[in-house]
């Protein structure tokens, strides 16, 4: 098994994001295989992560995923890596709320047993870093933190006096001073970072370079070999045991179109993982570039991405828009979240003065809101049968979204239940379909991963089941 380690922040905004990308890209570079994890449910730093590393990355989150669902996850893709890294969500005690662990980073390295390299922004303070980091070192006994990285060092004298004040005062070993490099930045835009595919798409070069630039920065301010020296090689918690299930075999394989381009990039990579397991054969096509949905589909899975950014193409794109409307007409099984339910109305309003016709599967349109609409886990529950099974069915997941319905919808798919308790209607179930803007991880209730195969092996290619 791997070295490995978790890289957590303060909070966010302090660097541990362009931090990790260098990590990643500067392992990569000395010639070691590496596996990038992402902690929470965040889409688009796995992405960014897998072109720095050259693998995919995987979500880890302690209240979407069972712990042994979580554990099974970790150990099956760091297995034959020699660094596994996993970056943290927010700042590291920060989780699904103010009272207690679950969903937080500390939460997540205790499960998997790994020590944690606390990146922290020095900017303006010297002896006060000493502070936090005596804080942050015992807030929770149970967290081993294994050192420090400073962020935004101004120069050699200020990096001195962080070390001196941090040795001095008994502090986990400082690792690094990463001097500050404002060129190094990464774009963004409004629901965060610019995601991995529209970069490669626009200026794969460029993004390239960028993350040989942040490599170049973490050379330059962490010391590696010896964080490296620091970690032990992981082993499971005692009293775990992960066994990776093996994939179904005798069965014949449903065959299940996934959108995937970079309209629609939001996913769980887990969630495909448990698809194959469950029976699946995945064949990834494109809305923005196909014409055609893949041959002899037996269910369609539209995940969520930044589909109005594509609008204009998407809506361009009239033989797709029909195909996928004819596959929902004929009562295959479907599954569509957020920016894929998006896909599914008739128009898209992308609060711009543009209104893009869409694939018309189900009632009603979206429309970009300059303000957030939603955003935190949701425990949700089926309200209708359908091919994530029975009426009632759990799942575990979470909101993110700037755009809100407007129309008369059919039968909701969903209730979502809040953090706080409060409860709202999600999406629409029709026929085959189930949509809305929840994005479900089916660790959370695999038998669903299960069910949607099922049914997709149950429909006959043509219509008729």
């Amino acid at each position: 098994m791997p070295k490995a380690l978790v890289l957590a922040g303060t909070h966010s905004g302090c660097g541990k994001t362009s931090l990790t990308l260098g990590l990643l890209r500067a392992l990569r570079r000395r010639g070691l295989a590496v596996q990038p994890f992402k902690a929470g449910p965040d889409f688009i730093d796995p992405g960014l992560h897998a072109v720095a590393a050259g693998h995919p990355s995987h979500n880890l989150d302690t209240w979407m995923q069972p712990e042994r669902a979580l554990l099974e996850c970790f150990a099956c893709h760091a297995a034959g890596a020699d660094v596994a890294v996993v970056e943290g969500v927010m700042g590291l005690f920060d989780g699904r709320g103010g009272t207690d662990e679950s969903g937080s980073t500390a939460h997540l390295a205790k499960l998997l047993g790994l020590p944690v390299l606390l990146v922290f922004d020095a900017k303006g303070q010297a002896r006060s870093a000493a502070a936090l980091a005596q804080g942050f070192s015992r807030f929770d006994p149970g967290l081993r933190l294994a050192g420090l990285a400073a962020n935004r060092v101004g120069g050699p004298r200020h990096a001195e006096m962080l070390g001196e004040a941090l040795a001095a005062n008994g502090c986990p070993p400082l690792f690094g001073c990463l001097p500050r490099n404002d060129a190094v930045a990464l774009p963004s835009r409004h629901l965060g970072l610019v995601t991995a595919q529209d970069a490669q798409d626009q200026d794969a070069q460029g993004l390239e370079a960028t993350l040989d630039a942040l490599a170049d920065w973490v050379e330059q301010g962490l010391d590696i070999p010896a964080l490296l020296a620091a970690l032990p090689d992981w082993t499971p918690p005692k009293g775990s045991a992960p066994a990776v299930p093996a994939a179904q075999t005798g069965a014949s394989r449903a065959r299940i179109a996934v959108a995937r381009d970079r309209a629609f990039c939001f996913l769980y990579e887990d969630n495909l993982r448990l698809l194959a397991q469950a029976g699946a054969e995945l064949l990834f096509f494109s809305p923005l570039a196909d014409a055609v949905l893949p041959e002899n589909a037996q269910g369609l899975y539209l995940p969520g991405g930044y589909p109005e950014l594509a609008a204009r193409e998407l809506s361009a794109n009239a033989a797709m828009r029909a195909a996928v409307r004819a596959f929902c007409a004929s009562g295959g099984p479907v599954w569509a979240e957020c920016g894929g339910y998006m896909y599914l109305l008739e128009e898209l309003d992308d609060g711009q003065g543009g209104r893009w016709p869409m694939c018309a599967a189900l009632p009603g349109r979206a429309v970009l809101r300059q303000r957030r609409a939603a955003l935190g886990y949701r425990a949700a529950r089926t309200l209708v049968p359908g091919p994530f099974g029975p009426a009632g069915t759990s799942v575990r997941g979470h909101e993110f979204h700037y755009s809100e319905y407007e129309g008369t919808p059919e039968a909701p798919a969903f209730v979502l239940a809040d953090s706080q308790g409060g409860e709202a209607a999600d999406g629409q179930a029709l026929g085959g379909v189930v949509g809305g803007y929840f994005h479900a991880h089916l660790a959370s209730n695999p038998q669903i991963a299960q069910a949607f195969v099922a049914a997709c092996r149950a429909w006959r290619v043509g219509g008729a089941s």
